[in-house]
């Protein structure tokens, strides 16, 4: 399992890399270059899954498990 994700965001485009938790899905992180408050898009549980260059934990493990697009946690 990889525990960071850089994550970017979509209005100013700044990328920061960040520990996901381990056991739940994030559903709001705000941007440290220009303040927007991201969330998930429509169909992903987080902002890792949405906006980051891995999947949370709870989904990178799905996968693992042969369960993709099932998130434990949500």
């Amino acid at each position: 399992m990889i525990p960071t994700s850089t994550l970017t965001c979509p209005e100013c485009s700044h990328s920061e890399t960040e520990t996901m938790p381990v056991d739940a899905c994030q559903f709001f992180y705000d941007c440290k270059g220009c303040g927007t408050l991201l969330r998930p898009k429509s169909g992903d549980c987080c902002v890792f899954c949405s906006y980051g260059t891995q999947p949370c934990p709870p989904i990178q493990e799905a996968r693992a498990n042969g369960t993709a697009g099932a998130c434990r946690s949500c």
